[in-house]
C-alpha cells in the first residue's frame, strides 16, 4: 500500500502540491491528470523519495520512505521520470540492466540477471533494440527501453512520468495493458498521462490537480464530466459513451459548446 497523509511540497512561498491525502491499494492502477503545471510529476517525485515533502508522509507498506535505506528503496519502487536523457553511448540492453543494480549488491550480473534483461525487453517489444546505441534510438524506440528497465527492477511499485510520451497509438495502448497486467498481478502502477481518453480506458482510480490541489479523485465514470473537466481545463468538453461501455472526452472550441452535460456526479475533495 502507498498512503500519502496533508502531503504537501513547498520551493519559497510557492506550493507546488498541498493537502493530499490518498491510500493507494496493491493490484491498482491510477492514474494523476490535470492541466501542465498542475503538480503531477511533483506528487509523483514525492512519492518516489526524490523530493521530500514540506508537510506530511508518505509511507509504503506502513512505514516512511524516508526509513528506507536507498538500495531498498529501489527494490520497492521503480520510476520512470519524464526527461530520460542519456548521452553515453550505452547498448540499449546495458541501459535494461540498469534496472538490476539494486539486486545486485556490489556483484556482477548473472545469468539470472540477463534472463531478466531480456524478458523485459521482449515485454515491450524492444528486444530488436538490444544492440542498437542509445542516444540513437527514436524518442518511441527509447521510452520502449526506459520502460523495460524499470520492468527489469523488478519493484513493488511502478512510479511512470508520462510513459507514452513519443509513442504511436499502438505502443500506447500497449503499454497500458501492460500497466493493467502488472497491476493485475497484485502490484503497484501510479501513471501521470495528458490523455484523458487512455486515462479513462485504463485507470481504476483517477486524481486530478488543479494548481498543486486535489479537485477530485474516483473512477473515470466520476471524474471526467463535461462540467468537472471545464472547471479544471478551463475549455469546454464533451463527454460520451460508446456501446462499449467506454468514454469518449473531447475538448471543445467554446462556440461550440454543447447545450447540456450529462449530469455525473463526481468526488470533490477539500482543498
Amino acid at each position: 500500500m502507498v498512503e500519502l497523509e496533508r502531503v504537501g511540497y513547498r520551493i519559497g512561498q510557492k506550493w507546488l502540491v498541498r493537502n493530499i491525502d490518498l491510500k493507494i491499494e496493491a493490484g491498482q492502477f491510477w492514474i494523476f491528470v490535470g492541466p501542465n503545471g498542475a503538480g503531477k510529476s511533483t506528487l509523483l517525485r514525492l512519492i518516489s523519495g526524490e523530493l521530500a515533502p514540506t508537510t506530511g508522509w508518505i509511507r509504503f507498506f506502513g512505514e516512511s520512505i524516508s526509513e528506507y535505506p536507498p538500495r531498498e528503496l529501489a527494490r520497492k519502487r521503480a520510476y520512470l521520470q519524464q526527461k530520460r536523457d542519456v548521452n553515453f553511448p550505452f547498448r540499449a540492453s546495458e541501459i535494461v540492466l540498469l534496472g538490476r543494480h539494486p539486486h545486485l549488491n556490489g556483484a556482477k550480473e548473472s545469468a539470472t540477471d540477463l534472463v531478466i534483461a531480456q524478458e523485459a525487453m521482449k515485454q515491450v517489444q524492444a528486444e530488436m533494440f538490444a544492440e542498437r546505441l542509445y542516444p540513437t534510438l527514436s524518442g518511441g524506440e527509447a521510452s520502449r527501453v526506459d520502460l523495460a528497465r524499470i520492468l527489469a527492477q523488478e519493484p513493488r511499485i511502478f512510479l511512470l512520468d508520462e510513459p507514452t510520451n513519443h509513442l504511436d497509438p499502438r505502443h500506447q495502448v500497449q503499454t497500458l495493458r501492460l500497466c493493467q497486467s502488472i497491476a493485475q498481478s497484485g502490484r503497484t502502477v501510479i501513471a501521470a498521462i495528458h490523455d484523458l481518453n487512455l486515462a479513462s480506458m485504463y485507470a481504476d482510480q483517477v486524481l486530478m490537480l488543479r494548481e498543486g490541489n486535489p479537485i477530485a479523485v474516483g473512477t473515470p465514470e466520476f471524474i471526467f464530466t463535461a462540467q468537472q473537466l471545464e472547471a479544471v481545463y478551463d475549455v469546454p468538453f464533451e463527454v460520451m459513451q460508446l456501446s462499449s461501455g467506454q468514454l469518449v472526452v473531447v475538448p471543445l472550441s467554446s462556440d461550440s459548446r454543447p447545450n447540456s452535460y450529462p449530469n455525473t456526479q463526481t468526488s470533490i475533495l477539500e482543498t
